[in-house]
């Protein structure tokens, strides 16, 4: 049946199917089938998303080639069963690697070498959602039996600070100590230093905190006025490092980093953020040049531990110190801090079998 166009034989499919749906919307009578692209614009498609693709593995690896997996969970001794969920120990850690000596003396740093944990904190996930517990770094605690890999000696159980632990003998000390003591099985292992933290804020366009005083601190460099404000790298580092100020000291400043890391979780997701790539590049990579990590995080995981500290953040999620029968406690290693035992087993045991924790002190 003639349609009134001259068919010459050099007409595509696509321009007869096209051609062919005019005729019925026309009026000729027809039923037309559904409009298939022009070839043209098909193509078009398939090479941007071979692009989009492409990009997205190229970043992958990009990233994963910047993740410094020097943690090895394999050298942990004596570790307790695998309970249920999953448990990240996020550290913060006083590393100066990444800074100039002006940015040493602007953050008030100072010039220590090495590195020591500044905060430790579990965050726990599984069925019930998210739980971010922090250990203060003063906790009087018993760092078990292990073979210091520079002397190759292996003294016996001692009692001492949890940030010691990690002085002595690093990240896998840490964490036998943090399993001797809780019972917790620690999964992953996640570290960054002053730089990356710095980095990071001021790449997310600086952290949204209300205060309820005003913090003046000297040794950290914080001046920071009453009420809400955005925070500069300077700024939190300042905030999170200072406890002269706090009533309870090492306790208060734990709170004050948990505070802190959730408000950082929450910009950090939003998607004026999340959703542009010149913002997500510069804020991933700001925290990766310092991240520290154990050798069986890839870039999944990482991003499950992110997920579930945005989850902390939007209020699904619980925040809880460890419950503490003691501040200021004198010791031969200077004032502690003594948790209680008979309450915080209660939590530990809960997160073990992967059962709801309520908020507790």
């Amino acid at each position: 049946m003639s349609h009134g166009w001259p068919d010459n034989g050099n007409q595509s499919g696509d321009d007869h199917a096209y051609a062919y749906e005019y005729a019925y919307d026309a009026g000729y009578g027809e039923p037309a089938p559904r409009r298939r692209w022009p070839r043209r614009l098909r193509r078009t498609v398939v090479v941007l998303l071979a692009v989009a693709l492409a990009g997205g593995a190229s970043t992958y690896g990009w990233a994963r080639s910047k993740l410094n997996t020097d943690v090895d969970l394999g050298k942990v001794e004596h570790r307790p069963a695998k309970g249920k969920g999953t448990n990240y120990l996020v550290v913060g850690s006083d590393s100066r690697d990444g800074l100039s000596v002006r940015d040493k003396k602007t953050l008030h740093t100072g010039s220590a070498e090495g590195r020591r944990t500044d905060s430790m904190m579990v965050l726990h996930t599984g069925a019930h959602g998210a739980t971010l517990m922090s250990l203060p770094r003063d906790s009087w605690v018993t760092i078990p039996p292990y073979t210091y890999p520079m002397t190759g000696k292996r003294p016996g159980p001692s009692k001492n600070k949890l940030n010691a632990a990690f002085s002595a003998g690093g990240p896998e000390l840490l964490v036998r100590t943090i399993e001797h003591n809780t019972g917790l099985r620690i999964d992953h292992y996640a570290e960054i230093g002053f730089a990356g933290f710095v980095n990071v804020v001021n790449a997310v366009g600086g952290v949204h905190l209300c205060l309820d005083e005003p913090i003046k601190d000297k040794k950290s460099g914080a001046n920071l006025k009453k009420g809400c404000q955005t925070l500069n790298g300077r700024q939190a580092l300042a905030f999170v490092r200072q406890r002269h100020q706090e009533a309870e000291g090492d306790l208060g400043r734990s709170r004050n980093q948990q505070k802190f890391l959730s408000a950082l979780a929450k910009q950090a997701a939003r998607p004026s953020q999340a959703l542009v790539p010149w913002k997500v590049f510069p804020t991933v990579g700001a925290g990766l040049d310092t991240l520290v990590v154990d050798k069986g995080m890839d870039l999944r995981t990482l991003m499950s531990l992110f997920e579930a500290m945005k989850r902390v953040a939007d209020g699904s999620g619980n925040r809880l110190n460890v419950p503490v029968a003691g501040r200021g406690i004198a010791t031969a290693k200077g004032s502690a801090l003594k948790w209680d035992e008979g309450r915080a087993k209660w939590p530990f045991e809960r997160l073990r079998n992967d059962q709801p924790v309520s908020r507790t002190r």
